[in-house]
């Protein structure tokens, strides 16, 4: 490293307002480029006035968010009226590097690099799928921006990488998120009866919950005593399409899901479309094995039998083979030791110091 790099981190939402996806990858590579010497910024967009603060090493503006109601009413694209304000920011603070995780940011990294030859980044943090690119207005065009004009376009998995290249003709670098395997690590809490844990957003129809829960009744004719811990939506009314005998809802607490990883035997997603499934690492990471759908990244992932299980399409009766299999994986002493060694495959260290050559790279042209 010859000197070190000025980072502009971008998204329209940050931690802890948010903390899954986007939100926590950024906020993650923002510490681990801090504690790695550079100087990373974040620019986010809150409801409130301007405001700087320093957290976990990283510097952190967050710049006014205008209001949207008229936008959101005709089904515009989100996170689309902070970015005038970002752009801005950019100019007054130029960075070597702009490096967006949201299509909208990504418009405004471009402009700035195009006029200031700065260097932009942009995070895919998704898979390209027809109803992911046509689900707002604007978005399409936002995102054929973010993927042919900045310097350089990152996805989350080869899986995404391949999608990435199929829909807009991009050869993206892959980067996997990487996970804090300090704070996620094996410990004490183990249930006495078989547990099952998800930390997906029940609101959010890409990740089936239902399938999940229907799936898990199956596993309860096998396993009578088994549980479901769910994570708990912020609307208590959310929860009412998947109460079911077994399930159990779990607030996230100042540790996040660490606790809930380590009470449970096993954990998993029953989304599609997955770019990644950092939660399965995370999950890993605490020694408890995985299952999840055999597409997108999680098959990066669970990459051999000793730590997890996958499952084809959308049969609940695949899905409940992949639950009890995990179940299995359990019970067996040597599953803990295998699921760490692979989580240290997908630290956030590795991740930050991937991101450090890409930029290094760019910089040098």
């Amino acid at each position: 490293m010859i000197a070190p790099l000025s980072v502009a981190l971008m998204n329209p939402w940050y931690w802890p307002e948010v903390r899954r996806g986007s939100e926590r990858t950024l906020h993650d590579l923002a510490a681990e480029l801090s504690d790695l010497g550079h100087r990373p910024r974040v620019l986010i967009a809150h409801d409130g006035p301007p405001r700087r603060t320093r957290e976990d090493g990283a510097e952190v503006l967050r710049l006014p968010r205008p209001p949207d109601t008229l936008l959101r009413r005709r089904n515009v694209q989100p996170g689309s009226t902070h970015v005038p304000l970002s752009y801005a920011a950019l100019r007054l603070t130029r960075p070597d590097v702009a490096h967006a995780f949201y299509p909208t940011d990504a418009t405004a990294a471009v402009r700035w690099a195009e006029r200031t030859g700065g260097v932009s980044v942009f995070s895919f943090m998704g898979v390209p799928t027809p109803e992911a690119l046509s689900n707002y207005r604007g978005r399409l065009r936002a995102l054929e921006c973010a993927t042919g004009r900045t310097d350089a376009v990152v996805a989350l998995s080869t899986g995404a990488r391949d999608a990435l290249h199929r829909w807009f003709g991009v050869e993206a670098e892959v980067i996997s998120p990487g996970v804090d395997t300090d704070a996620f690590r094996p410990g004490p809490g183990r249930a006495a009866e078989p547990t099952i844990a998800c930390a997906a957003d029940v609101t959010e129809p890409r990740k089936r919950v239902g399938l999940l829960v229907r799936a898990f009744a199956r596993v309860r004719q096998e396993r009578p005593t088994a549980r479901l811990l769910l994570d708990a939506p912020a609307d208590p009314a959310a929860r009412a399409p998947f109460e079911a005998p077994g399930v159990v809802w779990r607030e996230r607490g100042p540790d996040g899901m660490a606790p809930m990883f380590r009470e449970a035997w096993a954990s998993g997603l029953t989304s599609y479309a997955e770019a990644f499934g950092l939660v399965l690492v995370e999950s890993l990471a605490c020694g408890t094995p995985v299952f999840g759908a055999q597409e997108g990244g999680v098959p990066e992932i669970v990459d051999r039998p000793e730590i997890g299980a996958l499952f084809s399409g959308e049969d609940e009766q695949d899905v409940a083979r992949a639950m009890l299999s995990a179940l299995e994986l359990a019970e067996d002493p040597a599953t803990a030791t295998a699921c760490r060694a692979r989580a240290e495959d997908f630290t956030a260290r590795r991740a930050a110091q991937a991101h450090v050559a890409l930029y290094e790279r760019l910089l040098a042209r």
